[in-house]
């Protein structure tokens, strides 16, 4: 069986958030051009120095491929 899922086994997975102990705010003002209104599309992740997308499931524990849905 062929696994393009990123190894995710179970809908309870983690997403990158601000309730992550490693999530951020943005390391660059206005990362897409939202300025102050906190409504950006990327976090800093201190675990992996970088930023990642925000509300994607946990880069540092899938990696950067995003799971896929099964329909």
């Amino acid at each position: 069986m062929k696994n393009d899922n990123a190894g995710v086994t179970s809908s309870k997975i983690k997403f990158c958030d601000l309730r992550c102990e490693f999530a951020d705010f943005p390391k660059d003002e206005a990362i897409d051009g939202s300025g102050t209104c906190r409504t950006f599309l990327a976090l800093w992740c201190n675990k992996l120095n970088k930023h990642v997308t925000k509300n994607a499931p946990c880069e540092a524990e899938f990696g950067a491929r995003r799971p896929k849905s099964v329909f």
